[in-house]
């Protein structure tokens, strides 16, 4: 089978990204071929195709985390999948790509009255903001949370978790373009990050105790976050978007004055403070198949909406949507539409 892909031989550049036509061989006897219908956008897919991302592949690879469509051929020993079942998956990269083939593991059946592209939005999405709640941050009733880009996908999705287990939820954007959903989405309050974000935030909690925090931005943001924790607080961090270049290359003096001057907890504090700081990266969780598997059932307990999607883009102009994605003006989640066939 010919398939059409976006394969970056050398990092370090989003013009890096480019279409090719390669054989995909017949699956495996554990693996599925699926036909992609759609491919959700993570900024972990930017940070690798910018060599800035430690689990990247050596040498040429595919980018992408997840996505949906349809099973097109079963390998010898699959018995839980047959052709023409609608699925959802993750891949340890390679979802660039019309065609897929993957272990049968990793992928799951499509929601009935969910779109493809709501399919494509939901794997990553959910299970950052369900194992940074939950397994992490050990979530209960009552308690305060701190959801930095709240607007995004895991933060829409961290807010309506958080609901279910009766938070009481505060989220933090970058503009006043992003409020509207966040009302929509239920969020308790909302701060705008400025450079006054540490006296915005103690204003915002009204004299509650900050619980938990989810952390993804990183910087002063990081340490007001932790400095704003109350005692018993736990501050989750799954990403640092302080970090993401504004253009095509990495700047790589600013990147490195950014990570040379970027804030620090030290123990003795953290004991002192009775505070703690945790951090995750979703790849460990794909290396534990079966770990992932049971937080998803969970996740999947929950009943929730599906994914919110902000933006579409066809896959011819998939570079665009990166580019577009990087800006950090998105809501939502981002998604690449396939046409079946092509």
């Amino acid at each position: 089978m010919i398939r059409s892909v976006y394969r970056v031989d050398t990092k370090g550049s989003l013009d890096s990204l480019e279409r090719r036509e390669e054989e995909l061989p017949p699956p495996g006897d554990n693996e599925v071929t699926v036909e992609i219908r759609a491919i959700g956008l993570n900024f972990a897919d930017i940070f690798a195709i910018q060599g800035l991302y430690s689990a990247t592949p050596k040498g040429s690879f595919i980018p992408g985390l997840e996505y949906s469509g349809k099973v097109v051929a079963v390998g010898k020993k699959v018995k839980n999948f047959k052709k023409n079942d609608k699925v959802m998956g993750v891949t340890r990269f390679g979802a660039y790509a019309d065609y897929i083939n993957i272990d049968s593991r990793y992928i799951f059946p499509l929601p009935p009255k969910w779109s493809f592209e709501q399919g494509a939005g939901f794997l990553v999405q959910g299970l950052t903001a369900y194992y940074a709640l939950l397994p992490l941050g050990d979530l209960r009733k009552g308690q305060n949370v701190l959801i930095h880009s709240a607007a995004g996908g895991v933060g829409i999705y961290a807010n309506r978790i958080a609901k279910k287990f009766g938070a009481w939820t505060l989220g933090s954007v970058g503009n006043h373009s992003k409020i509207s959903l966040l009302e929509k989405e239920g969020y308790d309050a909302w701060i705008i990050r400025s450079s006054r974000f540490p006296e915005e935030l103690k204003t915002a909690l009204g004299g509650r105790e900050l619980h938990l925090v989810l952390e993804c931005i990183g910087g002063k943001i990081f340490k007001a976050s932790y400095d704003a924790l109350s005692p018993m607080g736990r501050i989750v961090v799954y990403g640092s978007a302080s970090f993401m270049s504004q253009g095509d290359k990495v700047n790589w003096l600013t990147l490195a004055w950014r990570y040379l001057t970027r804030p620090k907890v030290d123990t003795l504090e953290i004991v002192s403070d009775n505070k703690a700081v945790m951090g995750f990266n979703l790849i460990w969780l794909y290396e534990k198949i079966d770990e992932l598997t049971v937080h998803l059932k969970a996740l999947l307990k929950l009943n929730l909406e599906p994914p919110h999607i902000g933006s579409v883009y066809p896959f011819v102009d998939l570079p665009e949507a990166v580019r577009h994605f990087q800006t950090g003006n998105t809501t939502g989640k981002v998604v690449i539409t396939v046409e079946s066939g092509k």
